[in-house]
């Protein structure tokens, strides 16, 4: 055990804990509440590893704050709307494990970032048009839960899916952010699978995982406390804003992959 211990931290230099940091610190303001800002979790820590290695840190991380996530939002969950996502959002996620050799992450991104930018603006627009709430027919569900498994699975860009089908009915707040912290609260868990079978989960890669931790649990926490003292609208208005921000960098990296 304490050969792994030291395994993991021999090698990494101050641009890694920097980015690593960074980027756990994001995601735990995301799991607190600030949904859309865990899709830069993977990018910021890429800048000081390997995306692959990123991804496979994570996980664990992503496992112990959603449940505290879920701990302080879940109970506020709209269960109409994860029995109709989560069980397409498993096939989503088979068919993005199945398809991952054959499918650039750099693609998947650079279709996902430009949706979402239209999708962002457009709420914008209708949100100072004044246009009401709207529920989608239970099919838009399927469609938009096995596209947030998919792009979940292949690019870790599950978000931006799960966002165009729930924020225009104008959920309350702390509904929103239950429902979303439940559903990808399911996604990580099955996602375990397919990282293991991947050989992902090393011990070194487990003990920088629980190294990190208490940064992933104390910014989780911040999230819970900051996001409360954010109105209803205005939580709207910023999830809007991200949105559109997350979508501009994923454009952006799927675009310059490809070009590359």
């Amino acid at each position: 055990m304490m050969d792994a211990l030291l395994a993991a931290l021999a090698g990494q230099d101050a641009g890694f804990w920097i980015a690593a940091l960074i980027g756990v610190t994001v995601l735990g303001l995301a799991k607190g509440g600030f949904a859309g800002l865990g899709v830069l979790g993977v990018p910021i820590m890429a800048l000081g590893m390997n995306p692959v290695i990123a991804a496979a840190i994570l996980l664990p991380i992503l496992l112990v704050q959603d449940v505290f996530s879920v701990r302080a939002f879940g109970a506020h969950r709209d269960n109409g709307l994860l029995k109709v996502m989560i069980p397409s959002a498993c096939i989503g996620i088979l068919a993005g494990w199945a398809l991952a050799r054959f499918v650039p992450v750099a693609m998947v991104e650079a279709a996902v970032g430009l949706i979402a930018i239209g999708f962002g603006i457009q709420r914008i627009i209708a949100e100072k048009r004044g246009i009401p709430a709207r529920i989608g027919p239970a099919w838009e569900g399927v469609a938009a839960g096995a596209v947030a498994g998919f792009t979940s699975q292949i690019a870790h860009a599950g978000g931006p899916p799960f966002q165009m089908h729930v924020l225009p009915r104008k959920l309350p707040r702390d509904v929103f952010i239950g429902t979303s912290s439940v559903f990808f609260a399911a996604i990580n868990w099955l996602k375990v699978p397919a990282y293991w079978a991947l050989g992902a989960f090393t011990p070194a890669n487990l003990w920088l995982a629980v190294i990190l931790m208490p940064a992933a649990i104390l910014s989780t926490w911040a999230g819970t406390v900051l996001v409360r003292r954010v109105d209803g609208p205005r939580f709207y208005a910023i999830m809007h804003i991200l949105m559109i921000l997350v979508g501009t960098k994923l454009a952006w990296d799927g675009f310059w992959a490809l070009t590359a």
